[in-house]
């Protein structure tokens, strides 16, 4: 079946390609959103290992419920990833099975964005620097890309600073009428907490006692007041206690689903939702250009889909009469160009797929953080916060959500955050120690249910930015575009030079955090350090520890910008190298993984790319073949 032919088809609806199909069609342009998935909010879907039945739309509202999300079967596109090469290393991780360890996406309207833990924070500048020196295009420098922040976001956790940026006085690079709420993670009901309140003020005394920058880190907080995205301000100084932005809007989860349907409402005639609509192809002309993408109509088509559909869908094609936009993130935009014909010809070649543009690097440079956890379990039966908490809908705490935005169930459930160089000569920040009222020990089939068991631990999780390794890789597991590609990230000694300074680096975080919960420990609120545990105390046991149990979960930079014969897949302006038409929006464009979490950037990146695309179409016409949608 052909439809109507478009300006613009984008694949993906996450971040990037929500972001980038909204602005767009804003802009006047005529463009089709293809998703996979279906819109969460009109979907049925329990918890794997729950015996709750249908939990949606709760799971996608409520930000506490997010774990849920994740394992909500009606969501839920499980990946499988090799951490290690080597099957007996791989198999030291407990949390590995046969197919690999996992790696929750979401195939639903919204992407990443439907299920992800919902924390905004912008990277630091460098890391646009680094891009603008790479490619030479100014557009890319930090205070560009700051635009492009303060264009998308509408900030509700910095009111003094909100009434005087409606003045015209504001240095803190906030955006405050944008179309992605921001709000703090911690609100006046968890601060109730005498438990959490403790805490809180244990690590401020922790961390103020520890090195001689006490005057700078005493001068960003008050400057601030503890907020990470002050950075006009800050620039990449930051360094101490802060709390985490969220992505939502009176105590809702918000993101590009709350965006593209905005739009769609706003402009039914330019921009058109196609759900339930798998990509198999972008389609290539004889000349090698891309003028639109074949794909199947039918739900849960996907083999990653928590309950895969096993009918062969209906086929459709959709014309794009300037450019087609891929947005299907790190795992998936790879595996779509592949099956397109652009990439390595080797790798092609191992499935049959016939070359139309050679680009080695294409779904190489994968990259990810290095996380780990240090769970210790409390001397109390519950957290005051947690007060009625079940995790289902209608307990007390659903309740007071529900009436009033509050509760511990309006944020992640995560308290504070502590921003820290791993070593005092680090050249930018690169540790983000996160504390959480949960039980969090990475991922695995039930880790959800298991988190809900539980209701006096406290998890810091200890996060390792800008990372080294490099040597992570998408190939094809089939032709077969259902299928789930090969996943392989190459961990620490398998992967790029530069693995020991990183592996220093999460010791230095778990020594850190367990710095900040000492005085907790002394005065009896903690029972026990159940993860990595107290059998776990030297450099070189906390090393073992970190080597057989990090995990990630910002995969990225796997169709990265830069030159093509150094691996680059794309040119600075998203446009991928030889194959005129056809571009690339979301986390797989970095060159190196950016800041501490990645939809900021991502986010960013979509209006970015919107912005350049509509330049482009000012200076090239449709010619009347295009118009007429030949």
């Amino acid at each position: 079946m052909h439809r109507e032919a478009v300006d613009y088809v984008v694949v993906g609806s996450g971040a990037g390609g929500g972001t980038v199909a909204a602005r767009l069609a804003e802009s006047g342009m005529r463009v089709l959103l293809l998703e996979a998935g279906g819109d969460p909010r009109n979907l049925t879907g329990g918890v794997r290992g729950m015996p709750d039945g249908n939990r949606l739309p709760d799971d996608y509202d409520v930000p506490a419920f997010h774990c849920f999300a994740s394992e909500n079967e009606a969501l839920r596109w499980d990946f499988y990833v090799n951490h290690y090469a080597v099957p007996d290393r791989q198999a030291r991780d407990w949390r590995a099975g046969p197919e690999g360890v996992l790696y929750p996406r979401a195939g639903t309207l919204g992407g990443c964005t439907a299920h992800n833990a919902m924390i905004l924070v912008c990277p630091h500048h460098e890391d646009w620097r680094r891009i603008e020196a790479l490619t030479g295009d100014a557009s890319w420098s930090p205070r560009e890309m700051q635009r492009h922040f303060r264009r998308l976001e509408d900030c509700h956790y910095r009111p003094v600073q909100r009434r005087l940026a409606a003045l015209g006085i504001d240095r803190t690079g906030h955006g405050y009428d944008g179309w992605l709420a921001t709000d703090k993670g911690i609100p006046r009901a968890a601060l109730r907490d005498d438990e959490l309140v403790d805490m809180v003020l244990s690590s401020v005394r922790k961390i103020a006692g520890e090195r001689a920058d006490l005057g700078e880190r005493l001068r960003w907080f008050l400057e601030s007041a503890a907020d990470p995205n002050d950075i006009d301000r800050l620039e990449d100084a930051a360094e101490g206690l802060c709390y985490t932005p969220l992505s939502t809007r009176r105590g809702r989860r918000v993101g590009s689903r709350e965006r593209v349907l905005d739009v769609a409402r706003r402009h039914p005639d330019r921009l058109i939702v196609e759900l339930d609509a798998l990509a198999t192809r972008v389609v290539l002309d004889a000349s090698g250009r891309a003028i639109g993408v074949d794909y199947l109509k039918g739900e849960r088509l996907y083999r990653a889909h928590a309950v895969p559909n096993n009918d062969p869908g209906e086929p459709h094609h959709i014309a794009a009469r300037r450019e087609v936009i891929l947005a299907g993130g790190a795992f998936n935009t790879p595996q779509l160009l592949m099956l397109s014909g652009i990439g390595d010809p080797a790798e092609l070649g191992r499935h049959g797929i016939d070359l139309r543009a050679r680009l080695d690097g294409v779904g190489c440079n994968l990259q990810d953080r290095y996380e780990v956890a240090v769970i210790n379990r409390m001397a109390f039966d519950r957290w005051e916060s947690l007060a009625g908490a079940d995790f289902a809908v209608g307990d007390a705490l659903w309740r007071a959500w529900d009436k009033h935005g509050s509760s511990l169930y309006a944020t992640n459930g995560a308290g504070i955050g502590v921003i820290r160089r791993s070593t005092p000569d680090a050249p930018l920040p690169d540790l983000f120690c996160m504390a959480l009222l949960a039980h969090f020990d990475g991922y695995y089939p039930g880790y959800a249910a298991e988190l809900s068991r539980h209701f006096n631990c406290l998890t810091w999780a200890v996060l390792k930015a800008h990372t080294a390794n490099r040597a992570g890789r998408v190939r094809l597991a089939s032709a077969d575009p259902r299928d789930r590609p090969r996943i392989d990230f190459n961990y620490l000694d398998e992967g790029s030079e530069g693995h020991e300074a990183d592996l220093r680096g999460v010791v230095e975080g778990v020594k850190l955090v367990r710095r900040i919960t000492e005085p907790l420990r002394r005065r009896g609120l903690i029972a026990a350090e159940e993860v990595p545990g107290d059998g776990v105390q030297s450099d070189d046991e906390i090393a073992a520890y970190i080597r057989d149990n990090a995990w990630g979960h910002h995969a990225s930079c796997s169709c990265r910008i830069g030159p093509k014969d150094e691996g680059g897949v794309l040119d600075s302006r998203f446009r991928v190298h030889g194959v005129p038409g056809l571009r690339v929006v979301d986390a797989s464009v970095f060159p190196r993984i950016p800041g501490f979490f990645i939809a900021a950037a991502v986010y960013m990146v979509g209006e970015k790319a919107a912005e350049t695309i509509l330049e482009d179409a000012k200076r090239q016409p449709l010619t009347e073949e295009a118009t007429n949608g030949i």
